[in-house]
Parts: C-alpha cells; structure tokens; sequence
C-alpha cells in the first residue's frame, strides 16, 4: 500500500485538514456519527467496512478531536464513540457535500434520503455563501490571499 502523503503542515486551509477527513471512510463515519450510530458494531453495519478498517478510520478520528470514546451509555463494558465540538464543526461541511451530491450526482431518481428541519419538516434550503455585506458570492467573486509571514 502507497503511504499517504501528510498535509499536517501545510499552510493551505483546504489541504491541512485531509489528514483527518480525506477519505471517504471517515466521512462516511462522520456522517453515521451526525445520524445518532455510536458503537463499533452499528459502524460496521450500516458501512460493511472490514474492522481493521473501520478500527484505524475510527482511531485517527478520534486522535485528530473529531470523535471521543466514552464509556457506553447503558452500562456494559464497550465504548462508544461521539462527536466532539470540532467533529460537531463538520456539520456544514457534510451538509455541502450532500447538496452537491443531491445537485450533480442523481437524475430523476433522486436521493431515497432528505435532510429536513426537525421542527418543521420542511427540506433544508441550499447552503449560500455569502459577503459580509449579505451579497450572495459565488467563485468569480472571491480571492485567496496570503498573508504575510508574521
């Protein structure tokens, strides 16, 4: 197997954080994470993924602050896994993806799953990027700048 080149020091904000999440394993267990699985076995289930997988997905996940182990909730001797305020940060990152995914990657077949507001089940609208003056931009609008070295 080709070893993974490391972006950890990289200084571009797109490529540092693939260390953690750039596979799709992982972001396929973040996503089962997002939709309430919490244990191992419930991973390997709704995933197929072989263990020896799914142990080193869950492992750098949780050593990168995505997931944290806790003790299982009804008491036995396993552990599950949660997400952490920075996994909790992917959030929008997931649901980018997933509206990209609905957008381009389905015809009239569309998506056998929706994301919806819980309070009013209503579908979630589009996500927007937008200036801080409320326009909306898309990528003619916007430019990456290096700042200099302090």
């Amino acid at each position: 197997m080709v070893k993974r080149t490391s972006h950890k020091e990289a200084g571009c904000p797109v490529a540092r954080p693939l260390d953690a999440i750039g596979d799709w394993w992982s972001l396929l267990i973040i996503r089962d994470a997002f939709e309430g699985l919490r244990r191992f076995g419930e991973f390997q289930r709704s995933l197929g993924l072989a263990r020896n997988i799914l142990s080193a997905r869950l492992r750098n996940l949780v050593e990168h602050g995505i997931l944290a182990t806790a003790p299982a909730s009804d008491g036995s001797a396993y552990h599950e896994y949660q997400l952490t305020e920075k996994g909790r940060g992917l959030f929008p990152v997931l649901v980018a993806l997933r509206q990209w995914g609905e957008d381009y990657c389905f015809g009239a077949d569309r998506p056998a799953v929706r994301l919806l507001d819980r309070e009013h089940a209503q579908p979630v609208r589009h996500l927007e990027l937008r200036a801080q003056d409320g326009r909306l931009l898309g990528p003619d609008d916007t430019v990456v700048v290096k700042d200099a070295p302090a």
